[in-house]
Formats: C-alpha cells, structure tokens, sequence
C-alpha cells in the first residue's frame, strides 16, 4: 500500500480514515508473514479392555471390549472394523459385529488361522486385557435398499451380521444366505435363525454354485467371505435378478493383469524382482520380515513407505525405489 494521502477534504494532513485503513493493512501483511504453527496431531487412539471373552464356534472367538471407566464409545454403523493394536506392535484390522446402539462395548470375532501371528495374539487375549484400538472406520459401507441379499462365507458372517439386523429393523425385504465348512465352525447360528436365512454348510450341501438363485429383482446384494465365493458372485451376477454386488475381503484380492519391474530399496541396498503376479508387500517380506502392514487391500495406510502402499501399488515403469 502506498503512503497515506492528505486529508480527502484538502487539508493539508492525513485522513484518519485512510491512516486506520493502512494501519490495518500492515498489521495483516506483518501477521502473514509470521510463519505458521504447524497443528497438533490428534490422537484417536482409544484405550480399551477385554470385557467379555467367549467361543463362539470352532476356532472363533468373540471379544467385547469396552472403556475401563465405562464411557459411550464412538458411534459406529453396520461395515466399520476397528484397527487393533497387538501386544507384539502389530496391526489388524477386524469387523465390527455387534449393536450399534450399543455405546458401552465393541464387539469383534477372530478366527484362528494355522500360522497367523495376528489371530494368535487375538485368541491370546483375556478379560482384563489391555488393547488399544482406531476407528471405527468403514471400509463397507452398507446403504439401504428397498430389496437386499446378503451373503456370508465361514468368518464373513462378522460384518454381514449387522447389517442383516439393520435391513430387518427397518422393514427391508432381506435374505441371508451363510456357507461355511460345518455348522459347528459358523459363528452366530444361534442368533441368526430366522424363515429368511439358509445356512449352507459345504458338509451337507456341497460348494455352493447358486448363491445368487434367491435374490429378488433389483436387489443389492452384501457379500463377505473367501475369494473363490466373491468370484462366483461376480461371475453370476450378470445372469441374477439382482442389480449391485459390494463385498469386502479378508484376504488381498489376486493380482491381475500385472508385469513384472524391478524393486530398489535405498537403505538396506538391495535390488529386488517383483513378479507380475505378486505384490511388493510379498517380496519385501521376504529380505525385511519386519515390515508394517495390516489390510494388504490398500485402505489401512499401514504399510506405506513415502507415497506408496506397497500391498497393491505397483511401479508405473520398469523400477520402483523404496526408502526402506
């Protein structure tokens, strides 16, 4: 801004309003000068306990975990998980599978898996446990429609559950079909038993190759189990009456139509071959085992080494430099 011009009446002295304005003026540029704080991070870590420890089939077990003064925990809706902090530093992420209108505990269930570090610590845990969790977070969200199917595999049942309660507590037009390998090893039966539901176990009925056949016309349809069951659903869809698939996977998806690259990590020196049908998660693993990561689907964050999620990015030409 320029100097202070005389008095706009033609006295011969600064105008007072002018010499407010430019007193303003430089008051603000000296301000935006003024380099600025950068925020503080927030922590949204919540600092639970085990509640409630119960076995709920073969293999499974449902933890309720809870605030140790009793607090409301935050809302959550049908499709959040929470990211779990394990005692060896680990993080996994796990379906919630409760009542939402539950705010005084968080319910998830844990399948043990042969030579999964993380559902072993999660079985290891007892009541009384400290866990120190994130989220809820929905990397499934569930939109209700006038007509709904929804499909559970074995574990799958975990984020399924509660949108099934959710579509009969509004009135929706609802089916649930639930596969698994015996009755014995499907969590939640018990509760679930209802003229909508049929429970396939393979033992008794086989693999199923129909899953679609009771959807009606124009239906969403939820689905969650392993990838050989969301394959077929995609696969039928086309030919069913209904009209959306959403799924979410336990596990990463394949990888399709990749190409092979070469992987560079800067720090430890190594040169690396990723394949076109393996991820660079899969090949770090094996030089630095240490290595974060949780979902391996790309929502998490966890494994992420600068601007690269390193369970499914892959490089956009021949070579990739990680600073690991």
């Amino acid at each position: 801004m320029t100097a202070v011009p005389r008095d706009l009446r033609g006295r011969d002295r600064p105008d007072r309003a002018m010499a407010t304005l430019a007193a303003v003026g430089g008051a603000y540029r000296s301000l935006a000068r003024r380099p600025g704080r950068a925020p503080t991070p927030v922590d949204r870590t919540l600092h639970l306990r085990v509640a409630e420890r119960v076995v709920v089939a073969d293999g499974v077990v449902a933890l309720r975990l809870a605030a140790p003064d009793g607090r409301p925990l935050p809302v959550w809706q049908p499709g959040c998980h929470l990211d779990v902090g394990l005692p060896s530093g680990r993080r996994r992420q796990y379906a919630l599978t409760g009542d939402p209108a539950d705010r005084r505990g968080y319910r998830v269930a844990v399948r043990a898996v042969p030579g999964g570090s993380g559902s072993a610590e999660m079985h290891a845990l007892a009541v009384g446990d400290a866990v120190a969790v994130r989220g809820p977070r929905n990397a499934f969200p569930f939109v209700v429609r006038p007509r709904m199917l929804f499909v559970a595999g074995g574990i799958g049942i975990t984020p399924i559950a509660p949108m099934v309660r959710a579509a009969a507590r509004l009135g929706v037009d609802w089916r649930l079909v639930y596969t698994g390998r015996t009755r014995a090893s499907m969590p939640f039966l018990d509760v679930l038993r209802s003229p909508r539901v049929a429970v396939r176990p393979d033992d008794e009925f086989g693999t199923p190759t129909d899953l679609l056949a009771t959807a009606l016309a124009g239906a969403a349809v939820y689905a969650c189990g392993p990838p050989p069951m969301l394959d077929a659903l995609r696969a039928d869809l086309p030919a069913s009456r209904a009209t959306a698939l959403h799924v979410e996977r336990f596990s990463p998806p394949p990888v399709v139509g990749g190409r092979p690259f070469r992987l560079v990590l800067a720090r430890s020196g190594v040169t690396l071959d990723v394949p076109a049908d393996r991820t660079v998660l899969d090949v770090v693993r094996e030089v630095r085992p240490d290595v974060s990561y949780s979902c391996r689907q790309g929502f998490c964050g966890t494994c992420r080494i600068g601007d690269t999620l390193i369970c499914t990015d892959r490089a956009a030409g021949d070579r990739l430099v990680l600073d690991l």
